[in-house]
């Protein structure tokens, strides 16, 4: 008996129509024309209700497309992919315009000049002047707040995750807790009551170093315990299998096996306390002439400046301002570049 095979294909495909890939972009496009003609028929004159009639009309117009020619379950895939665009877009665009009128009104006055003179001899509403003054104070109270920050968090840490077991471990990681959400303005206060008001230490970068601490050590506390925790407990029994202490075990193989996260965290909260302004305007007031000693008298800051010279009014000390802007945000955007490159440069390599 032979027996015959027979190739048996289903008669139509399983899968029903399918919109064009340019679908999303015409949608996209019809609607920004719909909306902006809408908003101009209403009279409305805001960039902002326009945007979000045309955000309106390419959600509904997705869905309804959608679903006449792809079936209602496509539609639903669908309308969650343009309310992610549309929330991606909601959280860019700001930021995007921000970024360009920073870049734009700073770069006037931005220039080799403004970053090495302070306002020592230039009157607030005169053209000219420069930043150094600030820029090293900033970098000054910035460095003496990581300085005390980094031991700090970094032991408290290690403490939680290698040793913290009972009620104080729970004690630590609730006051850590509390301490993330502190606002700036509170720390200034508590250094203010205790530095300046009851020990009578007077202004100076160092007392906005030790309230910018307040506001780091959390950050890096919980940065570093979660990259602790990533290390693999396999590493901590070998070593200790081969008789290693935990001190040196801790010290040899677990720190620099996460050190790139470690620094990573670190650099994320320096740039996260760089532009306070509430300690420095309560704890180290502000100066136009250069001040390089951070435990003595006033000292100038980026934010201070910015605050002091946006508040004269001229349009001289509104360029500065803008200036002194950019200046920070580049002095952030190079801290996370850093972080970047010391977390990829410093992550574990796989070997093939």
């Amino acid at each position: 008996m032979t027996h015959a095979t027979h190739d048996v294909r289903p008669s139509g495909s399983l899968r029903g129509a399918t919109l064009p890939k340019w679908f999303p972009w015409a949608v996209a496009g019809a609607s920004a024309a719909l909306g902006y003609g809408i908003s101009a028929a209403a009279g409305l004159h805001s960039d902002i209700q326009w945007a979000l009639i045309a955000a309106l009309l390419f959600v509904g117009g997705s869905y309804a497309v959608s679903a006449k020619v792809e079936g209602r379950r496509q539609a639903r895939d669908r309308t969650a992919t343009s309310l992610v665009w549309v929330a991606f877009l909601l959280a860019v665009v700001p930021l995007a315009s921000l970024t360009w009128e920073t870049v734009k009104r700073g770069i006037e006055v931005l220039d080799g000049y403004f970053l090495t003179h302070s306002m020592g001899v230039v009157a607030d509403t005169e053209p000219g002047g420069g930043i150094y003054h600030a820029l090293l104070g900033t970098l000054e109270q910035v460095g003496l707040a990581t300085a005390i920050s980094v031991p700090v968090g970094v032991l408290t840490a290690i403490y939680l995750v290698e040793y913290g077991r009972g009620r104080l471990a729970k004690a630590v990681t609730f006051f850590v807790d509390v301490m993330t959400g502190i606002p700036s303005i509170v720390a200034g206060l508590f250094v203010l009551s205790l530095w300046i008001l009851i020990l009578g230490m007077g202004y100076s970068g160092f007392a906005g170093s030790m309230a910018l601490s307040i506001l780091m050590i959390p950050v890096v506390v919980r940065s570093t315990e979660e990259m602790l925790k990533l290390v693999p407990n396999e590493l901590r029994e070998a070593s200790l299998a081969l008789g290693v202490p935990k001190w040196r075990t801790i010290l040899k193989v677990v720190l620099p096996t996460s050190v790139g996260g470690i620094t990573t965290g670190v650099m994320l909260a320096i740039a996260r306390i760089t532009g306070e302004t509430a300690p420095v305007l309560l704890l180290v007031w502000g100066t136009n002439f250069i001040n390089a000693n951070p435990f003595q008298d006033p000292q100038a800051s980026l934010p201070m400046y910015i605050y002091l010279q946006y508040t004269n009014g001229s349009e001289a000390a509104y360029d500065r301002a803008w200036a002194a802007a950019l200046t920070l945000i580049a002095f952030i955007m190079i801290l996370n570049l850093v972080a970047r490159g010391i977390a990829r440069w410093k992550a574990p390599k796989t070997g093939r």
